[in-house]
């Protein structure tokens, strides 16, 4: 049989061809070409270098011994996040670099460009049960029927706020309602709220975020293009009137690190981000570290809902030249969550469940000793319940993606709140420009 031959045999395969007596633990991998090896040749990985350093130990450490098993030479590139988008465009324009992208958002705009990942998917959901929700929608196109790439985790973005600051005014976060009638107070107190409104990618989850917590969607679930409506209009007020009120006057400049420093800092009382900050306090052993608490986002009119922090996907180029490496090192990340989670200091949460079951994962958090007791474990709950994909209730896609890329929600949040424009202009002007999006990419075939 030639490889894709083998592939088509493969997905409907119900266990792995055996050899010698012995199961083949990845029917879709190629034949062996050493005695007692399955693979051989190099294989180059990029990613981002992990907020968690351990987790980047752990990561290489891990690489090397597979590659041992597997007779790979293995090379991992870890990058600054805000680098990796302008390295993939340029791989992508010379046709070649590394063999495995990893991405931290869904690279739905390079469908073309990467091979169909379903029976890497195929393959780990033999072992460990269905793929999540949020990574199916994160990397499947259900126009073209083609996985895009494996999502192995995603980062819930839980609220991270001052307990004793809020606490001393007699109020909670629970609501978004809460958070704006606490905002005046907190302000004067010389503690603002930090919901960023900048060209840049926290900005855009948190206020993706705000939106849907109101009833709001970039898209429906088969990717019409949803943003111009009344509930999209009550957001942005709504955020206009909190900053007002008590936001933090610098968000319109925020950078990817500004809402962890303004935690970090001392003055901020409310933010929407990753634990990284919370982590980053307990590591120094500051003062206010036991008064970071982590809650899901606040409640608002359309229900709690956020999007996730970051979501790892690791993409195979279709300019690999070790595809059946990649796709077996791809695999086997995914299986590794029962390691690569703890590793992360829960930074991470595996996008296929059944690979380190939330129980699993809850007792584990809760195992943490940093005041207070168990803090981390809430995150199991953001995770499972709260947390979104780009693109919901739809699937992301190449017109989502460039939204985000294109920071239209922050510009359209922040125009309204820097009093350039009412609610319904802005709305209606960044919905005119998301139309044009949609329609390139529809008439490209990808939504």
């Amino acid at each position: 049989m030639n490889r894709s031959q083998l592939l088509r045999r493969a997905a409907g395969a119900a266990a792995a061809t055996a050899l010698g007596g012995a199961s083949a633990p990845y029917a879709f991998a190629g034949p062996l070409r050493y005695t007692g090896r399955w693979l051989a040749g190099d294989l180059s990985v990029v990613q981002w270098a992990h907020f968690v350093p351990a987790y980047d130990v752990w990561f290489r450490k891990w690489a090397r011994e597979w590659g041992e098993k597997n007779d790979v030479d293995v090379n991992i590139d870890l990058e600054p996040y805000t680098d990796l988008p302008a390295l993939a465009a340029a791989e992508v324009k010379a046709q070649r670099g590394h063999d495995i992208f990893g991405f931290l958002s869904p690279p739905a705009r390079y469908e073309s460009q990467v091979i169909n990942h379903g029976a890497i998917v195929r393959h780990v959901e033999n072992a460990v049960g269905p793929y999540g929700e949020l990574g199916e929608r994160s990397t499947y196109n259900p126009r073209t029927k083609k996985y895009f790439g494996v999502s192995d985790y995603h980062v819930p973005a839980p609220l991270i706020w001052r307990h004793d600051i809020w606490n001393d005014l007699g109020h909670s976060p629970a609501t978004w309602d809460d958070v704006r009638d606490a905002a005046a107070a907190l302000k004067e107190n010389g503690h603002p709220i930090g919901i960023g409104q900048a060209n840049e990618p926290d900005s855009n989850v948190a206020l993706i975020s705000l939106l849907m917590c109101f009833g709001s969607f970039v898209q429906d679930e088969s990717g019409a293009l949803t943003i111009d409506s009344e509930r999209t209009v009550e957001a942005v007020e709504f955020m206009a009137d909190l900053q007002s009120r008590g936001g933090e006057s610098t968000v319109f400049d925020w950078n990817a690190a500004s809402n962890n420093q303004f935690v970090l800092s001392g003055k901020g009382s409310l933010i929407l981000n990753a634990i990284s900050p919370i982590r980053r306090a307990d590591d120094l052993g500051m003062p206010f570290a036991p008064e970071l608490w982590i809650w899901p986002i606040p409640a608002g009119p359309g229900g709690r809902m956020s999007l996730g922090q970051y979501t790892s996907v690791y993409s195979v180029w279709q300019f690999a030249k070790n595809r059946e490496a990649a796709e077996r090192f791809v695999a086997d990340v995914c299986l590794a969550a029962a390691a690569s989670t703890p590793a992360s200091n829960f930074f991470n949460f595996p996008s296929f469940p059944g690979a380190y079951p939330t129980k699993q994962i809850y007792k584990a958090a809760s195992a943490n000793r940093r005041r207070p007791k168990g803090k981390y474990s809430i995150l199991t709950t953001v995770a499972s319940q709260y947390t979104r994909n780009i693109g919901y209730p739809g699937h992301a896609n190449a017109a989502v993606q460039e939204t985000l890329d294109r920071f239209l929600v922050p510009q359209m949040f922040a125009q309204v709140s820097q009093g350039r424009s009412s609610a319904e202009d802005s709305v209606r002007a960044t919905a005119a420009e998301m139309t044009r999006i949609w329609k390139k990419w529809r008439a490209a075939g990808k939504i």
